[in-house]
């Protein structure tokens, strides 16, 4: 198949419900391929889906993020075009250095008791939910309330305020998708993204009267006393973005690896009490089916990508998912190998813009499997999973199981 064919399959239900054929046909035209100029493929000159290809960029700091046209024009894209996670250096690295402050090695030790509470309580619910042989919903019982639960706690969100937070996220995510630039889901978007901003606003006036012990009462008592760079603008663009990338790439972490873990009963006997391999199994999950899976970078000049040339501010689509099953990189790379040696998977990204949540998000991975594994060892799929439909962020929304007593 011809790069053409291939994106447009990629691009269609079939390749966002399973892409990794498509991936597999990339890697035979190696590791960056040109891009055919047409009207559906016209953001992107080339696309890379080699692992050293796509680090290589990741890692290069002159390769940037460009804006989309109009960008001010819609508050979703204010949000986003504010934080940290879509501006280039110097804003970039000024907002991130605010924000890295708080996932210190002494916060993520504070936040571990915090996730086994959270994952003892839901498992306990989904025991009750699921006697008699009753089916449970994975993902609703378990796989979004923990990420939910532990960032709300971290951030300080009121817990009960998360359905209606959820609703808002998910519009920003559906627009998110490589389909998603419709009118339609851009006014959902703008809407969602307008009372996420108020949301904000109404919690940071509320910590500035009654500070907490938590991160919003920690940067509104920092850009008060002027100690950071930050106003407050951009710290309601940042919270509105880091919950979200952190939330939901754990949701997927887990309801993407259930399925992959009960297919191996003998590293579900084996990981209780091994943090070794429950790390394993969060990286080979995170390799294997990693949430995000493309991002986009344009070029600092006119140059050559193995072979392929792209001209300065032209952008190249870097398909992670694709990167991180390369055979030259990671032999056999459909086969999960919790104890695969290698280099690391593409998940979180690289660079600049690794992601800050990633600690987090694998803490609550190789907490949470462990015991959800050790209370439910006969735990099994009932239903073929539901997948998002979304290329951008891929996953499992709903999962029904049974507990298994």
């Amino acid at each position: 198949m011809d790069v053409h064919t291939i994106l447009t399959g990629l691009y269609s239900e079939q390749g966002r419900q399973d892409p990794y054929p498509y991936y597999a046909a990339l890697h035979e035209l190696g590791p960056v391929a040109a891009v055919p100029d047409r009207g559906e493929h016209r953001s992107v000159t080339a696309v890379a889906v080699g692992y050293d290809a796509v680090a290589r960029i990741l890692r290069d700091p002159e390769f940037s993020k460009q804006p989309p046209p109009n960008w001010r024009d819609h508050e979703v894209l204010r949000t986003l075009q504010t934080s940290m996670m879509f501006v280039n250096p110097p804003d970039h690295t000024r907002m991130r250095q605010v924000f890295a402050k708080a996932f210190t090695p002494r916060r993520l030790g504070a936040l571990e008791p915090v996730v086994t509470r959270v994952v003892d309580t839901l498992l306990d619910r989904m025991a009750e939910a699921g006697a008699g042989g009753i089916q449970v919903d994975f993902v609703a019982e378990f796989a979004h309330p923990v990420p939910a639960l532990v960032m709300a706690e971290f951030i300080g969100i009121p817990p009960g305020d998360l359905t209606w937070y959820r609703d808002r996220v998910e519009s920003i995510d559906a627009f998110l998708d490589v389909a998603g630039k419709t009118p339609e889901r851009l006014a959902a978007a703008n809407t969602a993204a307008a009372e996420l901003r108020e949301f904000y606003r109404d919690l940071i006036a509320h910590r500035r009267a009654t500070p907490a012990d938590d991160l919003i009462s920690g940067l509104v008592e920092a850009v008060d006393a002027g100690d950071v760079g930050l106003t407050e603008d951009e710290l309601i663009s940042n919270l509105v973005v880091l919950f979200n990338a952190s939330f939901v790439t754990t949701v997927y972490m887990l309801s993407n690896g259930l399925p992959i873990l009960l297919d191996h009963p003998d590293t579900v006997a084996a990981l209780p009490g091994d943090d070794t391999l429950a790390a394993g199994c969060v990286d080979e999950i995170l390799r294997m089916q990693n949430p995000v899976h493309f991002l986009a970078r344009a070029a600092p000049r006119d140059l050559d990508l193995d072979g392929v040339p792209v001209a300065r501010d032209e952008n190249v689509l870097l398909l992670l998912a694709g990167a991180n099953r390369d055979p030259a990189r990671f032999p056999d790379p459909d086969r999960f190998d919790p104890r695969r040696a290698g280099p690391a998977s593409l998940a979180f990204g690289l660079g600049l813009h690794f992601c800050l949540g990633a600690a987090v998000s694998r803490l609550e991975g190789r907490l949470a499997l462990p015991r959800l594994l050790a209370r439910f060892p006969r735990m099994a799929v009932a239903e073929e999973p539901t997948y998002s439909g979304s290329l951008f962020l891929r996953g499992i929304d709903k999962l029904l199981v049974t507990t298994g007593g």
